[in-house]
C-alpha cells in the first residue's frame, strides 16, 4: 500500500510536485504515472523512496529501502564481465541463487554474462538492470521509463516480458512511461500529472468514460465524414482524424450505421490512454 497525502516537493523556488490531494494505491494495483517532461513523474518516485525532501505525508506498507526500483539512468563498471558485476551486486555466485538463475533464464540473458557493459545493446543493458531489480521480489516495484531510448521491437519484447512476469503476481507496480501503449497491458490505473499537479487519478476505464465517453469512433476527416460528425459530440484526437464520443450503445450504433452506409472506414476504442490524456489535459486548461 502507498498513501500520498498532499505531497509537495520544491527545489529552491521551483515547485516540482504539488499533489494537492490524497492518492492511495492499494496492494497489488498497477499504476501508470503519465505526463509530459517536467510533469514531476520521476520526482514523485524519488520522494516515495525518500531520496528528496518533501512536505506532506507518505505512508508505505514496507520500508522504502525494500522497494525494487528501476530508474532511468543506470551504469556499471566497464572493465569486468557482466557475470562479475551481477555477483558483486548480489553478493553471491549466480549458481548459488535460484531466483537469480530463474531471472537470467527468463530474460534470455545467459549469452550476455561474459560480455562487458560497454558491449551490451540498449535492450541488453535494460534487461541486466531488470534482472537485478526484479530479483529483489519486493511487494512494491517502480519502473521509471524502463524502455526509454529503445527501438520499437526491443521495447515491445521488454514490455511483453514484464507483463508475463507480473501477470499472476500481487506486486504493486508504479510505472512511468511516455509510451501509452505500454501501459495498456501493464497498468490498471492512471495517475496523470501536469506541472507537478494531479490532473486526475483512477482506473483506465473510469477515466476514459469521464473524458471520452463510453466509446469513441475514429475515422478520416473528409467532407462526407464531417457532415456526419456535425450532429454528434466531437472530441480531441492525437492526429487530424475525427473522433466522436458515444455516450451510449444506441448512439454508437446510430453513428456506425451512418459510417457503414457512407462506406467510411473507422476504428473503435473504449480504453485509449493517449486519447483520454489529450482530452483530460484540454479539460484542465
Amino acid at each position: 500500500m502507498i498513501r500520498l497525502d498532499n505531497v509537495k516537493v520544491s527545489f529552491k523556488d521551483k515547485v516540482a510536485v504539488d499533489l494537492g490531494r490524497v492518492v492511495e494505491i492499494k496492494d497489488g494495483e498497477r499504476v501508470g504515472i503519465i505526463g509530459s517532461n517536467g510533469a514531476g513523474k520521476t520526482t514523485l518516485l524519488r520522494s516515495i523512496l525518500g531520496l528528496v525532501p518533501h512536505k506532506g505525508n507518505i505512508t508505505l506498507s514496507i520500508p522504502s529501502n525494500e522497494i525494487a526500483v528501476h530508474m532511468q539512468q543506470n551504469s556499471y563498471i566497464e572493465t569486468v564481465p557482466i557475470r562479475v558485476i551481477i555477483e558483486m551486486i548480489m553478493g553471491c555466485r549466480i549458481n548459488e541463487n535460484p531466483k537469480l538463475v530463474e531471472m537470467i533464464k527468463f530474460f534470455e540473458f545467459e549469452e550476455c554474462l561474459k560480455k562487458r557493459w560497454k558491449h551490451l545493446s540498449g535492450g541488453q543493458k535494460q534487461r541486466l538492470t531488470l534482472i537485478l531489480v526484479m530479483c529483489k521480489d519486493s511487494e512494491i516495484a517502480m519502473f521509471d521509463e524502463v524502455t526509454s531510448g529503445l527501438d520499437f521491437e526491443t521495447r515491445q519484447r521488454l514490455v511483453e516480458k514484464l507483463v508475463e512476469w507480473y501477470r499472476d503476481r500481487k506486486t504493486t507496480l508504479l510505472i512511468t512511461s511516455h509510451y501509452y501503449t505500454e501501459l495498456d497491458n501493464l497498468a490498471t490505473k492512471i495517475l496523470y500529472l501536469k506541472d507537478g499537479r494531479v490532473v486526475d487519478y483512477g482506473s483506465k476505464e473510469e477515466l476514459f468514460r469521464k473524458y471520452c465517453g463510453n466509446a469513441v469512433l475514429i475515422f478520416e476527416d473528409t467532407e462526407r465524414a464531417s457532415a456526419i460528425a456535425k450532429d454528434h459530440k466531437r472530441i480531441f484526437s492525437s492526429d487530424e482524424d475525427i473522433a466522436l464520443s458515444c455516450s451510449s450503445m444506441e448512439e454508437e450504433l446510430e453513428i456506425t450505421e451512418k459510417l457503414i452506409k457512407n462506406h467510411i472506414n473507422y476504428r473503435r476504442s473504449d480504453n485509449d490512454i493517449e486519447m483520454m490524456t489529450i482530452n483530460a489535459g484540454r479539460n484542465d486548461e
